[in-house]
Order: structure tokens, then sequence, then C-alpha cells
């Protein structure tokens, strides 16, 4: 077969597939769902954040309008949730959090479901609040949980490669700071929500915005009791993600078990102000950093230790450390390196998935670091970047295996871009900063796979057929135009199915920038199948040999032939089945990357199959009177692999940036005593589009050979770097550094006061 080898839609400006579907309100997000017969659901939660207490339901189960109250006592077979199955759906007897849910009702309206909410009554015996994470390691400190008597979650992460600690006494010049990392909310558009319904005792659909929904089927079976094979997952139109609905949750256990009480669907719609209470948070962290190097630049030894808020029971923020540990072992050339993690119990919220899965916190310490470092050997920060590049080809201490490298690139497109050798005008700063992410899938699990199921229907219309959930991300748009370039069909006649698991095929969910590097290549490959199939088809047709057949945009015809002459694929397609023992154009293929489990010992192992690079630069200025940092403008270059939707990768990066500048200079969850005192979008500071500066972005192709068309994984490295770059750039600027985030102007005045 001979094939024409430009592309006719990868690396093209494309707009979302579902794009004038949600523009016109026509598409059905969960709070828009309403089944017939439905109960609202409302969760009573804790008012303190750590007691004991005791319940008394009597008044709210009489108020008119309240079909169900149910508590812990209502069914004890219940199992436990989380990482650790350590969180119990329904609280019995102690809390240890202001998020704690100990009573739930569903009634028939909104304000009912309050009414009743409001008329449970409990009484509280305070216990003593442990609600910083340096005091919850103290022997003296109150002990939250006991499976866990000195308030550390069990599961640990210890790293180590060569001698770090002699390589860092011996090092010519050597620095070491602590860095305090903030609580963040994700704010997503729309807050969290689930509804179920029963069908007999032990059939269930539930209807969610899950990024997971075959591992929720998973996690719903064994904690209510039911096999898994009987539950459905059938996904909304997500508004929003960014990893916090990565697990499942207490509401949708409750809402499940309202819906069975009830026997009649019920719903549980978070408000914003519960979204900000009872959604997970990026988990805040103390890191230590040390670093040495020689006279001339050379990185000897990193040191890296920290303690992170685990919160009052275990999600995904537990597991961080295993992604924080790719920038430690492997951004730059470090022959030596120690890592140690360890998570602490607190009575505050507790943490979940945050895009960058504790990479953007390894990297603000890490980064910062090196600024510091470069500073006591007098060496220009750039420099001694330059001389620690990764390289193509190398293995790295934590054993990854680096396949396409372009942080060379990177550096060098960032910092010619930002102008990084223009002299500074007064309280102007330039600072930059690297990342290393997974950009090939990460195996957490034994599979790292997704199935895909693609068919071309008499009419030359593709269905994508896949278990894999989009939640904004534009993976769909992806498939579809993968589907376009190698199928030669319009991109409106390109439908992706993927939000029920009675159809869709497994998929390990949406996480760790995997979707459109494991969709992808299965789709790619699925559609080759199918490219195959029609070209055997054509040729039997045409009555030559396949290899004489030649594809293009669309249409078969002989080699040395004319196009006008040839067979659409919608022709083709009818000629297999539209005749006696004939057969429907469509393939399946499941793609399982060739990454690897990593040790949880030795936390070694090559956990993806290739890795995004990037270059955050920024110029920014500082007002001395009001501590107000601008940024004046901002380059992020990145190794993408291969762009296969510009208009979607310019969108996740100035996305992912815009949360970085949030994270850096305002973001900030306020906790005194764990009750958070800003849980509303006015009291919490987000970026906005009048905040955003000029922004230009930069894509390296290095056309990695296992990704699509050449394609890395992407979605979460535009946030990674940013906070690193815009600190060492305030430092530059007033020539004091701010090693707690967020840099607020009132830290600003404190440091320029401080170097005063």
């Amino acid at each position: 077969m001979t094939e024409n080898n430009e592309y006719n839609v990868i690396g093209k400006r494309v707009p979302k597939v579902d794009a004038r579907e949600k523009a016109t309100g026509a598409a059905i997000f969960g709070h828009d769902l309403r089944l017939p017969g439905m109960l609202e659901g409302k969760i009573l939660r804790s008012k303190r954040a750590h007691a004991n207490f005791t319940i008394d339901i009597s008044k709210a189960e009489k108020i008119p309008g309240v079909v169900a109250v149910i508590t812990a006592e209502t069914y004890p077979h219940v199992k436990n949730l989380g990482f650790l199955q350590d969180n119990p759906a329904l609280k019995k007897g102690k809390v240890c959090s202001y998020r704690d849910e100990i009573a739930a009702v569903a009634a028939v309206n909104p304000e009912t479901a309050e009414d009743a909410i409001n008329a449970i009554e409990v009484e509280y015996e305070d216990l003593p609040n442990v609600c910083d994470i340096e005091f919850a390691c103290m022997e003296n400190a109150p002990v939250l949980h006991e499976h866990a008597p000195d308030n550390i979650l069990k599961h640990r992460y210890d790293f180590v490669h060569g001698d770090p600690e002699k390589a860092l006494e011996e090092a010519d010049f050597k620095v070491t700071s602590t860095y305090r990392l903030q609580y963040v909310a994700h704010c997503c558009m729309e807050p969290c929500f689930a509804a179920a319904q029963w069908d007999g005792p032990d059939r269930l659909t539930v209807y969610s915005t899950t990024q997971i929904p075959h591992l929720m089927q998973r996690d719903l079976g064994r904690v209510l009791g039911i096999p898994a094979a009987h539950i459905r997952i059938k996904q909304m139109v997500i508004g929003g993600a960014f990893g916090s609905k990565l697990d499942t949750y207490p509401y949708e256990i409750i809402t499940c078990l309202l819906a069975k009480k009830t026997g009649r669907p019920v719903r549980i719609a978070f408000d914003r102000e519960e979204e900000f209470i009872a959604s997970v948070t990026r988990q805040p962290a103390v890191i230590t950093v040390s670093h040495g190097c020689t006279k001339d630049g050379k990185l000897t030894a990193r040191i890296f230790d920290a303690v992170l808020d685990n919160g009052s029971n275990s999600s995904w923020g537990a597991t961080t450390p295993h992604i924080m540990a790719n920038p430690v072992s492997s951004l730059y050339k470090v022959e030596n390196v120690r890592m140690k993690a360890k998570m602490v119990y607190t009575n505050n919220a507790y943490a979940g998935a945050f895009r960058g899965y504790g990479n953007p916190q390894a990297t603000f310490a890490i980064e910062s670091n090196l600024d510091e470092l470069a500073k006591v050997a007098g060496i220009d920060p750039l420099e001694l970047r330059r001389r620690n590049f990764n390289e193509p080809g190398e293995t790295t201490p934590q054993d990854l295996k680096i396949t396409t490298c372009g942080m060379k690139e990177c550096t060098e497109a960032a910092v010619e871009a930002i102008d990084y050798d223009k002299p500074l005008e007064e309280w102007e700063g330039v600072g930059f900063a690297n990342m290393i992410h997974v950009g090939g899938g990460a195996r957490i699990y034994l599979s790292d796979g997704s199935g895909v199921t693609v068919k071309v229907d008499d009419f030359g219309r593709v269905v994508i057929i896949t278990g894999a959930t989009e939640i904004g991300q534009g993976t769909d748009t992806a498939m579809a135009m993968i589907a376009s370039e190698e199928l030669g069909v319009p991109l409106e006649n390109i439908s992706i199915l993927n939000s029920d698991t009675d159809y869709g095929m497994w998929d390990a969910g949406v996480h760790a920038s995997r979707t459109t590097f494991i969709v992808g290549n299965a789709t790619l490959r699925a559609c080759r199948m199918v490219k195959e199939q029609l070209i055997e088809a054509a040729a039997k047709k045409m009555k030559i040999e396949p290899g004489k057949v030649v594809f293009e945009k669309g249409v078969f015809y002989p080699e040395g032939g004319s196009p006008e002459d040839g067979m659409k694929v919608d022709k083709v397609a009818r000629s297999m089945h539209f005749r006696r023992q004939g057969k429907h154009p469509m393939a399946t293929y499941y793609y399982d990357p060739p990454n690897e489990l990593q040790d949880m010992k030795t936390l070694k192992g090559n956990v993806s199959s290739t890795y995004a690079y990037g270059t955050h630069a920024c110029r920014v200025k500082v007002d001395p009177e009001t501590g107000k940092v601008k940024i004046l403008k901002f380059v992020a270059a990145h190794d993408v692999g291969k762009v296969i939707n510009r208009q979607g990768i310019e969108g996740q990066l100035h996305g992912g940036i815009a949360q970085g500048i949030g994270y850096a200079l305002m973001e900030d969850m306020v906790f005194e005593d764990g009750k958070l005192l800003n849980p509303n979008l006015l009291d919490y500071k987000l970026v906005m589009a009048r905040d955003m500066p000029p922004m230009e972005l930069i894509f390296i192709e290095t056309d990695d050979p296992e990704g699509p068309y050449g394609a890395k994984g992407i979605g979460e490295a535009g946030l990674i770097p940013t906070a690193a770059a815009i600190a060492n750039a305030v430092e530059s600027a007033i020539g004091a550094r701010i090693r707690d985030l967020p840099i607020t102007p009132e830290k600003v005045l404190a440091a320029i006061r401080g170097v005063k």
C-alpha cells in the first residue's frame, strides 16, 4: 500500500468536538440531571474538628417531606473508603474533621432536606485538635486513629541512590532550605454531584462525574457488598475535575445508601461552600531540600525531606510522593539522591489528587533551592542548569528510561523568548524553572491500559467506543482527529461513545496526563486495523493486490491512477458487508504501554514509557510600596513529542499556567483549628482573566517513538514549574527569597524590609 505522509488533521487547530453542545447549553451536566421520582439528598457534617459525639435524628424523621434519615447505624455492614480504607462513609461516635459526614437525609426538595439537617441534634465531647503537622509528629500529640499511634501513615516513601550525605558533605558549595506549601482548592466550575437508582436489591445505576468509572464500579461493589458486575456507572458531562474526582468519596456512597433506603432515585449536589469544605485539596507540605555541587557547577548531591499533611483520612493525597520522586530523582543529572516523605494525620481537610500530583510541590522546592545554590556558588542560575541537563538515552537514579528529552531545547527557547540577558530595571526580576513529568502513562495499577473499538457504517460515519473519560481536556477531540487522519473521514462524521461502563472497555481513569497518549495509541492502532480491512476490500473491488492500493484523503484508488476514479470509505464499507457472508469494518485494540510498576520499597522502576519536559520563564515587576507582583511576560516551552491538536494543547497550557500563577501568588485555603475560614469565591482568591500576563507558548517536537504520531502527555505540565519560575523571578527583583507560598504582597513587603 502507498500512503501520503503529509498530515491532513494532526497538528492543526481544531475546536473541541463538544464545544457547540457546551456553548449552547445543550450539554447535560450532573447538576442538570432530573430522574422521575428523584429525591434530594443532603449531608450533615461535623461542627467540630475533633470530638466524640452522640446523635438524635428523631425530630428530622418527623418533618413532612422527609423520606429517609440515615446514620452509620443504619447500614453497619458498609466498608471503609480511601487508599488505606480508613474513611467510613458515615462516621460513628467520633469525628476527626469539620468535613466528616455524620448523618444524611433524603427529602422531596432541597429546602425540606436542609430543614431536616438542621433538626438533627448532635452533642459533642471535644477532643484536643491536632492541626499542625509538626505538632502531630511529637510524642505527646493526641492520637487521631488507633491504627496510627504516632499519627504517621504506615505508607512511607524512602528512596536513595548513591551516598548523598557524604556527597553533600564533600561538595564545594552546598545549601539547605525549607519550603512551605499551602492548601489549594480545585475550584472546578461544577461542584461535586452523584445520583443513584436501584433496580431490585443488588442492581445499581450511578450517575456520576467521576474520573474513574471502572475503578468506581469496583469500589462501590466492595464498600456496599454487592457484585461489581451489577453496578453501572453512567457519566454525565463533567464540568472540570483536575484530579478532584479521581477517587470514590463518602457522598457517593451516601447517595447510594439513601436511594437504597427510599427505593427511589436520589441525588446529592454540592453547592460552592460545600465544595470548598468537603472536596479534596492539593496536599500541603513542609519540604527541606539540600543541594551540593562542585566548583564548576556539577550537581553532586540532592537530599529531599518532606512532611505532608494527610488530613483526617486518606484519599490519593497519601500517594503523591510516588510522583514527587520523579523530579527528586531525575530532574537534572544528580548522582547521589535521597528522598524521605511521610504523611501525617491531622484534623484538617484531607488531600487528594490534583493536577501535577505532588510534582508542583517538589519542583517548587527543587528549583527554588537550585537558584539559592547558584547564588552561593557564584554561578548564573541558567548556567548551573545547563551543566546538568538531562539527555536522551540516559537512565536516571530512579531507573527512569529517558527516550526523548527536549530539556535543553526548551530551556534555550524559553530564556531567549524572555530576553534573559536584557538588563533589569529597578524592582524588575527574571526567573525560570524546569520540569519533568510522566508523559507516557503512569503505571500505578497492574494495568495502565485502555481499549477502543472503531467501526465504520454504511455512510462512512466512524464511531469510536471507549472507556476513557473526557473531563474537558480534549481527549474526545484528539481521538476524533486521529480517526480522521487515519480513515480520511471528516471530523463531523466521527462520534465518540465513552460515558457508560456497560459498553466502554476497561480504562484506568483520566489521570497522570495519560489519556491522549494511552487512548490515542489505542485509537490509532484500531483505526489502522480498520483501514487494512478497507484496503483489502477495495483491492478486491479493483481486482488488484492490496499493496497496489493508494489511500489518500478518504479515497482508495489504484497506484498510478487518480483519486477521481477511486472509491470513498462509505462505498468500500458497504462492499464489505452488503453481500452474502459479509463483514462489518470494525476493530478493537487494547493498548497497555511498555512501562513498569515501581518497586514500592525502593521506588525504582520506569513508571512511564516517556517523559515530558518543559521550561517556564517569566519577567516580573514588584511594586515596593504595595508588594504587588506584576508578571510582565510569561514564556512556556514544552517538549510535547508531537502536537496533536494545537488549539487543545494551547488551552491545556493556558489553564495550567493560570492555576500555577494562582498557586504562586494568591490561592490559599485558610484554616483555623481545622475550620476553613474562606469557603467561597469572594474570600478565596482565584486568578481571573485580568490577572493573566502576556504569554508565549513554544512547542518542542521530539517525536517520541512510543507516542501516537510521536506525542507525549502534556495535561499537567503547564502547572508544574510555574510557581518556581515566579518565585525565582521575585527573588531576582527584590533580592530576598520567599520560601512559603503563596507569595502575597504582605510577604513581599516583609522581605523587602528585611533586605533594607
